[in-house]
């Protein structure tokens, strides 16, 4: 079984059961964020974690396996992004991203911020104008070296 099916899997039954990505990241014991992008097979879960929501999304032992092994990482099918959603995310890069790089590196220093020592949260911000989405993203400040 891959991993790409996999997922099909977890977000087929997701939908038949009715479970929400939260109720899923409280069978895993983590963030929802985390547990999210964990399901949609970018990170690797413990065997605790793969049979906790193995049982809970009714997965054969194959899936519950490749929940367990380090994925080859990046999900998009396309360089450009071409769901709205996600595109949107790239277009606020392709704005911004100089604008993020400037003041990262006048504030910490030449480096990056890890994707790996990484934190982030999703919440709905209640707004009369329409509700906003609010993400706030945390990653570790990693100074190259000289040698």
């Amino acid at each position: 079984m891959k991993r790409t099916e996999v997922t099909t899997l977890i977000l087929e039954s997701k939908q038949k059961l009715g479970i929400s990505w939260s109720q899923l990241a409280a069978i895993i014991g983590q963030s929802k964020e985390w547990s999210t992008a964990a399901l949609l097979g970018q990170m690797t879960l413990t065997k605790a974690q793969a049979e906790a929501v193995g049982s809970a999304l009714e997965l054969p032992e194959d899936a519950v396996l490749q929940l367990q092994v380090v994925p080859y990482k990046g999900s998009l099918p396309t360089s450009v992004p071409t769901d709205p959603l996600i595109y949107r995310f790239y277009e606020l890069i392709s704005v911004y991203g100089t604008t993020f790089k400037e003041l990262i590196h006048e504030e910490f220093g030449d480096g990056i911020m890890s994707a790996i020592d990484f934190r982030m949260d999703l919440q709905r911000e209640p707004d009369p104008a329409g509700d906003r989405v609010s993400i706030v993203m945390s990653g570790k400040f990693l100074p190259y070296k000289t040698y």
